[in-house]
């Protein structure tokens, strides 16, 4: 006879959502931290931008347009600058797992262009 018998199925697919059922958790952290490829690219525009901005005009600002840097409307974080005479800080926020905790990161104009991830459940 040829063919699978149903009990050789069922162990298949049970095999099968085992398999899937621990593989998710890790799909989850990569699908993450690929999204938070975003935020890294933006932020050092961003920086970059604040920076040449700063050295033009003395002064920082919080006015995309006059930085001449362009966030996708498709994007999945949300932007915000905060400019004084001699600091900034951009922030960019979502919340990529639905939970209560928006996932935070910021940079401001420290020459490192190292950003701060701010999510106090981690």
């Amino acid at each position: 006879p040829k063919g699978f018998s149903l009990l050789e199925v069922v162990i298949v697919v049970a095999i099968i959502g085992i398999l899937a059922t621990l593989a998710y958790p890790s799909l989850e952290g990569y699908l993450q931290r690929a999204k938070q490829s975003e935020i890294k690219t933006n932020l050092a525009a961003i920086h970059t931008a604040e920076k040449l901005y700063h050295t033009s005009n003395g002064s920082y600002t919080d006015d995309f347009a006059a930085l001449g840097v362009g966030i996708a409307d498709d994007a999945i974080y949300s932007y915000g600058i905060m400019a004084t005479a001699s600091t900034f800080t951009a922030t960019a926020t979502a919340n990529l797992d639905d939970d209560a905790t928006e996932d935070t990161w910021n940079i401001n104009q420290g020459d490192d262009q190292s950003w701060e991830y701010c999510n106090p459940k981690d």
